[in-house]
């Protein structure tokens, strides 16, 4: 693979004799052992104390009271967009996890890396039943941009077996991309996907199809307590509620160069960082915040102006957040 244009160009896929190659084929790839089992289960238990620190009648020790009114509001009953919970103090100190850190060097061949101010997943085994949602199979990269332009990621801290809550991918989905849109070029006169570069597509039963047709099947991603979870993303992909009684825990993790962000798009995300805010998963463009959650026009109760623990801000989380240049 080489680098163009911010972006990692498949013409010529390079054969690295590692992961890499996984990543290339399949679309996907898990690294095991990134954290240890006792960072992993640090990192899960301050998941779930933050999850339990809402004044709204949420007790994680008592099942009865896992109800959608008693919880903060998240996006599909998992992740949680607000309540500044992206600059908690560990999830910085996730992002710095030496080996996650390594796999994006590896992946970009660079040590200056520039992180999203991503999310996590908090997915009660009860979900489905607090208003689930069937799958719905995308990708999270315009079908306008050409080549590996960010590969996303998230740190596993809890079992995902096959029938726990996680990730489903349509394997080897990714290296299709480009053949698939121009078979399928995407309609941009309405609805969201008028946005030229709106970095997101979804999927009909019939585009599963074709993507079968082409030798691609459905997989159901399987990962233990420490493992990273990284897909590219022009994988086809979504989330499946648990069917057992384990709490799935995800932090999301991405990283892209940070030779790749504009000026502009920097001053964006001090502005966001200042606010404590969280934005996507791109880390280097499509720089937004998701604001405050809001109800009926008003802002939530549960809402917050900083973190319950900020982090420590030192010279190599501002280079990370984007704060400054290396």
């Amino acid at each position: 693979m080489t680098v163009s244009n911010g972006a990692l160009s498949p013409s010529q896929p390079l054969k690295h004799g590692d992961w890499r190659d996984d990543l290339q084929e399949k679309g996907y790839v898990v690294l095991k052992n990134v954290i240890s089992k006792e960072r992993a289960l640090y990192y899960h238990h301050n998941m779930l104390s933050w999850l339990d620190s809402f004044d709204n009648g949420f007790d994680i020790k008592d099942q009865s009271t896992w109800t959608e009114e008693n919880l903060p509001w998240s996006f599909k009953n998992g992740m949680y967009l607000n309540y500044c919970v992206q600059h908690e103090k560990f999830m910085w100190e996730a992002r710095q996890e030496k080996g996650v850190l390594d796999a994006f060097t590896k992946l970009w061949g660079t040590e200056e890396l520039i992180a999203s101010y991503d999310t996590v997943n908090i997915t009660l085994p009860n979900a489905a039943k607090m208003g689930g949602v069937t799958p719905w199979p995308h990708v999270d990269q315009a079908p306008e941009r050409h080549g590996m332009h960010c590969v996303q990621g998230f740190l596993n801290l809890s079992e995902s077996g096959p029938k726990d809550g996680g990730l489903v991918v349509m394997e080897g989905s990714a290296p299709l991309f480009e053949k698939f849109f121009t078979e399928f070029p995407p309609d941009r006169t309405k609805g969201p996907l008028a946005a030229l570069h709106y970095d997101f597509y979804p999927f009909e039963d019939k585009d599963l199809k074709w993507y079968e047709a082409h030798g691609c099947k459905i997989v159901k991603v399987c990962a233990e307590p420490g493992d990273l979870v990284l897909w590219d993303s022009r994988q086809m992909h979504y989330a499946v509620y648990p069917e057992t009684d384990l709490i799935r825990t995800v932090i999301y993790t991405c990283f892209t160069p940070s030779a790749w962000i504009s000026e502009e798009d920097r001053e964006k995300k001090k502005e966001i960082f200042q606010k404590w805010e969280g934005t996507t998963h791109w880390p280097h463009i499509n720089i937004h915040s998701h604001g405050k959650h809001m109800i009926d026009g008003k802002l939530d109760p549960l809402e917050r102006t900083e973190p319950l623990e900020k982090p420590e801000i030192t010279d190599k989380l501002e280079k990370l957040a984007g704060l400054k240049p290396y």
